[in-house]
């Protein structure tokens, strides 16, 4: 189950092509980007004594990730039409949290990187 910060950045990992940042010069808030492009697909930061993760995700299912799991939310300190924020807070199965990663990662790769 995915539970910890360092949890939720070793999942990330996993996908193609990616890495892990600091943008912020604060070891609170972890990124994970693709190498390519550069652009984020998972937020990962601690807010209320939980770990959360941002994911981009598709305007068709926004409402149905956030009417399906109170534990997802408009995405925290982002777009809120396309991204979403998930709090792990044992509520969410692996296996959809993983989805909305994977939807995120696919949603964000052949992005080109504006100049």
């Amino acid at each position: 189950m995915l539970k910890s910060k360092k949890e939720a950045i070793s999942y990330c990992l996993t996908y193609k092509d990616v890495y892990e940042d600091y943008p912020f010069h604060d070891n609170q808030w972890a990124v994970i980007r693709h190498k390519d492009n550069r652009r984020v697909f998972a937020w990962i930061y601690e807010r209320g004594g939980f770990i959360c993760i941002n994911v981009k995700c598709d305007p068709q299912w926004i409402d149905f990730w956030r009417n399906a799991f109170p534990s997802v939310q408009p995405g925290f300190h982002l777009n809120k039409k396309y991204w979403n924020t998930i709090i792990l807070d044992g509520t969410v199965p692996d296996r959809d949290i993983k989805r909305m990663i994977g939807e995120s990662y696919d949603l964000t790769k052949n992005v080109k990187k504006n100049k």
